[in-house]
């Protein structure tokens, strides 16, 4: 056979291998998990210095001091980063006024915000345009779920114990995804023995699964083994 023979059966695999890799490689840097733009839940927060912070635990496991206030919003919101804050200012002063402490029991002042029309899920709108407040009075060892339940029931919960309603609102749903590319795997974790984290995302950022890397190693690896024939027959 010719030099150029044997170029010609050399070049074949070759060719088809660097396909296969230009192939993968594109599949590798386009290939990424559907991702949500964000979530529609009830987001929790508690007072500091006078502001809002949000909150590093459950409302079910969090247990404000007497003279505390507490704060839920109902919002689209991307992670915790960019949550839409209670409108009303954490002011337990002007919420509890007029409600006096006593032995046994503490006074905690609550903020619900449900949001506005632009966040409402389809076919439902805010049931109140201005936030319900109020000052709850609950035992010494009573939580934040607690003080909610006592300034703005009915409250809906999943099967999980996550928060999905105050007040009757929204009357569906819980936590959904919302915009993106895709169905999100996961959503806010707001459950009622948990801190909130409506944010979790995949932890590879976007990047190809494990599955895909095997796959496409597999296929270099045959590649490979089919020029080494081909030049040994040559």
């Amino acid at each position: 056979m010719s030099r150029n023979g044997r170029g010609r059966a050399g070049r074949g695999p070759t060719g088809a291998l660097a396909a296969g890799a230009a192939g993968l490689l594109l599949a590798l840097g386009t290939a990424s998990p559907a991702q949500a733009a964000g979530y529609r839940y009830w987001s929790f927060w508690e007072s500091g210095a006078g502001t809002w912070t949000y909150a590093t635990q459950g409302p079910a496991t969090a247990r404000p001091a007497d003279g505390d206030t507490v704060g839920f919003r109902f919002a689209l919101s991307e992670d915790s980063a960019n949550a839409a804050k209670p409108t009303v200012a954490p002011d337990f002063a002007a919420l509890c006024a007029g409600v006096p402490e006593k032995p046994g029991v503490k006074r905690i002042a609550v903020v619900v915000d449900f949001g506005t029309a632009k966040d409402a899920p389809a076919g439902e709108t805010p049931p109140k345009t201005a936030p319900t407040t109020g000052c709850a009075v609950v035992t010494g060892n009573g939580t934040a779920a607690d003080a909610l339940a006592a300034v703005a029931k009915p409250l809906r919960y999943d099967s999980s114990a996550m928060l999905c309603g105050i007040a009757g609102y929204p009357a569906r749903g819980c936590g959904e995804a919302v915009g993106g590319t895709g169905p999100a795997t996961t959503g806010p974790d707001f459950t009622a023995d948990a801190a909130p984290s409506p944010a979790a995302k995949d932890d590879g950022g976007g990047g190809p699964s494990l599955g895909l890397l095997v796959g496409g190693g597999a296929v270099l690896l045959l590649g490979a083994a089919a020029v080494w024939k081909s030049r040994r027959r040559a």
